[in-house]
């Protein structure tokens, strides 16, 4: 339980100091209606956690828009285009390098903002978040005029905007992708979270940037279910953590 004992600990730092800790949850790769869909929106709603669905515009169906009707708040994100990997036989995966022309990827990205827009209305904000969390500099360079005006990634951002486009990254994925693709376990995951909030508190990371907890509902074993419900009950209940909405996190009105 040290873990959990040291995410309390740094909590009440935080709250000593005066201060709230902000987070925000993104969760990856949605598509279409699924039995895992509907138990990530029953721990959003059962907890009152806003959640932010990075969903995936060339694969996005009608039933999901249906799903994330009236009686859910959950905002959507658009996770690239098509989640295709265009990298060359032996580089890491990525749909947004610089292995094609950027004006190619900003015509992809242009037709996946006006599906999403098309089935998601308002709740579709204008917020990137690149399959494998990789994203080539020409093409970042060039997402204000590709009508973005957010960008997330993994780990803790080095600078809050790129030109007109605010950065808000993830920082706690609780999926061991290199071994075992299951749950990486209860102190690694919550190292991670402790020591980003740890660094924002003593200036050593940017103190605005919500810690972001990264979760992949088509994907997770029971023991990252259970701790993401675990996790996402405590923080809510302390009183120097703040839960944000996408909206809010990048300073969209």
């Amino acid at each position: 339980m040290s873990g959990w004992r040291d995410l309390d600990l740094e909590l009440d730092a935080w709250a000593a100091a005066g201060s709230m800790a902000s987070f925000w949850w993104r969760d990856d790769d949605a598509a279409t209606t699924t039995p895992a869909l509907d138990r990530l929106l029953h721990i959003a709603d059962r907890t009152r956690i806003p959640l932010a669905l990075a969903v995936i515009p060339a694969l996005a169906s009608d039933d999901l828009a249906r799903r994330l009707g009236p009686e859910t708040d959950a905002a959507v994100l658009q996770h690239g285009y098509a989640h295709r990997n265009h990298a060359p036989d032996g580089a890491k995966k990525s749909e947004l390098g610089d292995d094609r022309p950027v004006g190619a990827i900003l015509r992809e990205l242009r037709l996946g903002r006006e599906r999403l827009e098309v089935l998601f209305g308002p709740r579709a904000l204008p917020v990137l978040v690149p399959p494998w969390n990789r994203i080539a500099p020409t093409v970042m360079a060039r997402l204000a005029s590709g009508g973005f005006r957010g960008l997330s990634v993994y780990r803790a951002r080095a600078t809050a905007r790129q030109g007109d486009v605010s950065v808000v990254n993830a920082h706690l994925d609780p999926i061991d992708w290199k071994r075992t693709g299951g749950f990486v376990g209860e102190e690694a995951a919550l190292a991670l979270v402790t020591t980003h909030l740890a660094a924002r508190r003593l200036g050593q990371a940017d103190r605005d940037e919500p810690t972001g907890l990264l979760t992949h509902h088509l994907v997770q074993d029971e023991a990252t279910w259970d701790f993401t419900s675990a996790f996402l009950t405590r923080t809510k209940k302390h009183k120097a953590a703040r839960w944000l909405a996408a909206a809010s996190a990048f300073a969209i009105g």
